[in-house]
Order: structure tokens, then C-alpha cells, then sequence
């Protein structure tokens, strides 16, 4: 009786872990983890500003190709100093930019280790999707949302007014219509991960379409700074695609998970 009462307070047996699925594991303390990644902050940090100071020394040809999209206006100067906190903002936009692979590479390197094997092969593709698709939609917003928007609010009033700009305004918008067009092209990246991890199927998502383009709409009127209706058009009918595109890449998944089970 004594070996048996005896055997209900020992701790249940854990499960075995597979050392393979795991293959770079290391164990470390808490405040071991949190140091690690102050150093991988203060070092993302750290390539930023350093980037951004090389952009702010060739900032003026940086002005000028994003002015290029505005042929025709006029840019002023309309307080002390504009320009030059603008030259600060552009400097950082590239700063951002530029060091976007050294930021992806220091957190790969801090979250990888803790990952199983089967969970490396969807992350490494995962940022390597996401990363084409930002630039696809800086693209999609530098070729064809910006001087859609563009030609758009100068034909507006220009038998009206004289278009004079400030050089402010217009980088605000430029930067954030490139900004929140890369980020709205991350959709179909999310589509993937919520139908590989089981949380959605392709067919849950077809079915809430009417949804999609609703959000779809809304999405393009709070990502457009203009808010004029030609650029709200054309980037709703992109998150659209996007979406319908998330929905082929899921089913796909899902085809093939049998097949590779």
C-alpha cells in the first residue's frame, strides 16, 4: 500500500522530445534570453541609424527622384527648417529600408533556435515571400497608385488653383502610400500561415468574400493619404487579388500536406 500511495505523488513521465526536431536548441535562463535580445535590438538599432546616416549624406538626390512622379508642381518651403526635417524623414525611411535584411537576419537568428525542424521550413519561406512582396507593392505604389493620385488632384482644380506644394506634404504622402501599400501586399503571406497551421481553409475563406471586399474598400480608404477615389479603387481591387491569390496558395497547401504526410 505504502509503494502504491507512493507512486500517485511522483510527477507524470514528460514526453520525450526528438533531439532532431530541435537541432540547434540551447538551453539559457530567462535573463540570459533578454539580454540576447537587448544586443539583437541595440544592433538592429544600431544599423539603422548607421544607414540612415548614409542615406542623409546623398539625401538631396533622394528628394529628387521622389519628386520625379509630381513633373510640373512646385515645391515650397513653408516654415524655418522644413526642409530640413524632411531631409531627417526621408533619411530614415532609407535607413529602414536599407537595413530591412540585417533587421530580418538578426530575428531569424534569435527566434530559429527555439523552432522545431518542420516549423524552420515555413519560416525561412515565410520572410523570403514576405520581403518580395513589400517590394512588390513599394512597386505597385511607385508605378502606378502615386501618379494615378497625382494626376488626379492636380486635373481636380487646376482650372481653379495653381498647384503649389509643400515639400512636407507630399513626402508624407509619397512615404506612407509606399509604407502602407507594402504592408496591405502581406496578405496572402498571412492567407498561407493560417491555413498551414489549421486556423482557416481555403474554403472558409472563398466563402466570406463578400467581406473581403468590404474590408477591401475601407482598407483602401485608410491606407490612401490622398483619399481620392482613383487610388482607393485601385488599391482595394489589389488587396482583392491579393486575397484571391492567398486563397489559391492555401488550397495548394492543402493539396499537397497529404502528399507530403
Amino acid at each position: 500500500m505504502s509503494i502504491l500511495l507512493l507512486s500517485t505523488h511522483l510527477p507524470p513521465k514528460t514526453q520525450a522530445v526528438n533531439p532532431s526536431e530541435f537541432p540547434n536548441e540551447v538551453e539559457m535562463p530567462l535573463l540570459d534570453h533578454l539580454d540576447e535580445l537587448r544586443n539583437r535590438l541595440l544592433r538592429g538599432l544600431l544599423a539603422i541609424v548607421t544607414c540612415a546616416g548614409l542615406c542623409l549624406i546623398g539625401v538631396r538626390p533622394l528628394v529628387r527622384l521622389l519628386e520625379q512622379p509630381a513633373q510640373g508642381i512646385r515645391f515650397l518651403q513653408l516654415a524655418p527648417g522644413e526642409f530640413f526635417f524632411v531631409s531627417l524623414k526621408v533619411a530614415g525611411y532609407g535607413g529602414l529600408a536599407l537595413s530591412l535584411p540585417y533587421l530580418v537576419y538578426e530575428g531569424l537568428q534569435f527566434i530559429l533556435p527555439g523552432l522545431k525542424q518542420t516549423e524552420r521550413r515555413l519560416v525561412v519561406p515565410a520572410v523570403a515571400a514576405s520581403t518580395v512582396l513589400f517590394l512588390v507593392g513599394v512597386t505597385f505604389a511607385w508605378w502606378t497608385l502615386v501618379p494615378a493620385a497625382l494626376r488626379f488632384l492636380v486635373a481636380y482644380g487646376a482650372d481653379v488653383v495653381e498647384p503649389l506644394w509643400s515639400i512636407e506634404r507630399y513626402l508624407d504622402f509619397v512615404l506612407l502610400l509606399l509604407l502602407a501599400t507594402g504592408l496591405a501586399f502581406q496578405l496572402p503571406v498571412l492567407q498561407v500561415l493560417l491555413g498551414v497551421f489549421g486556423l482557416v481553409d481555403a474554403v472558409t475563406m472563398l466563402n466570406a468574400w463578400r467581406w473581403v471586399v468590404l474590408g477591401a474598400a475601407l482598407a483602401g480608404a485608410v491606407l490612401t493619404p490622398s483619399t481620392d477615389p482613383i487610388t482607393m479603387v485601385l488599391l482595394s481591387s489589389a488587396i482583392t487579388l491579393l486575397f484571391l491569390l492567398g486563397v489559391g496558395l492555401v488550397a495548394l497547401v492543402r493539396w499537397r500536406r497529404p502528399q507530403a504526410d
